[in-house]
């Protein structure tokens, strides 16, 4: 089970602190945080948002996540499997897609469309021209992984930034998101959280990160996070 909490940094200090013993942050080549950038691709007619402002058996997510310390570029597409459990492909991209490409300019080659429609194919997602699927958000941030003594994982991301095609960038540097990846048994990051009166929220990257830029979108489904934490600050 996914849970996904939004906090601010002092919460986020009060959450570490109250961890049991043995929990760290993962470190890699003396680094504690990892860079991300992800493009999201859609149709024109945002089949793929669709499916996630309003939940559908067979909605899927297609992205290039590059992870910017490593120069590494993925194609990941997300289903939803049996029992509603979230299902991710993906393959490595060429060497030459690049990093730092505009958002405009991350496009999916005729491989990289063959791979989503085998996916889509095999995941029983129907109706979907692969050929038309467009980048339309991207996303930066940094990631910090823990390491707990259970066999739960734990993400923390900082410095979210989303930007559209047309350059409407939402940058939130003092939110903080914290991910929980656990069996049915809640983990001990959960539990902390629910000691400090934090509760779950939905929240997708993607759809929330592009309801926030496109306010004329439907998003009831995220309407407190848009409230609350997305909102335009003056």
């Amino acid at each position: 089970m996914d849970r996904k909490y939004l906090l601010d940094a002092a919460a986020a200090r009060s959450t570490l602190a109250a961890l049991p013993a043995g929990t760290r942050v993962l470190e890699i080549g003396g680094h504690r945080s990892f860079g991300y950038r992800s493009v999201y691709f859609d149709t024109p007619e945002l089949d793929s948002f669709a499916g996630t402002a309003h939940p559908r058996r067979r909605r899927f997510k297609v992205r290039t996540r590059h992870y910017l310390g490593s120069g590494e570029s993925w194609l990941e597409v997300k289903t939803r499997g049996p029992r509603g459990l979230t299902v991710k492909t993906r393959r490595l991209r060429s060497s030459d897609a690049a990093v730092d490409r505009a958002i405009t300019e991350t496009l999916l080659s005729r491989s990289d469309q063959a791979f989503v429609a085998e996916v889509l194919r095999q995941q029983q997602v129907p109706d979907i021209d692969v050929t038309e699927l467009r980048p339309v958000l991207g996303t930066r941030y940094e990631r910090s992984p823990l390491v707990l003594p259970t066999a739960a994982r734990c993400t923390i991301d900082t410095r979210v930034t989303w930007q559209d095609v047309l350059g409407n960038v939402l940058s939130r540097p003092d939110l903080v998101i914290v991910e929980s990846k656990t069996g049915s048994t809640p983990s001990p990051v959960d539990r902390s959280l629910w000691r400090l009166g934090i509760r779950p929220s939905r929240f997708s990257k993607f759809g929330s990160g592009l309801a926030a830029l496109h306010p004329g979108l439907p998003a009831n489904r995220w309407h407190p996070v848009l409230a609350d934490v997305l909102a335009p600050t003056a």
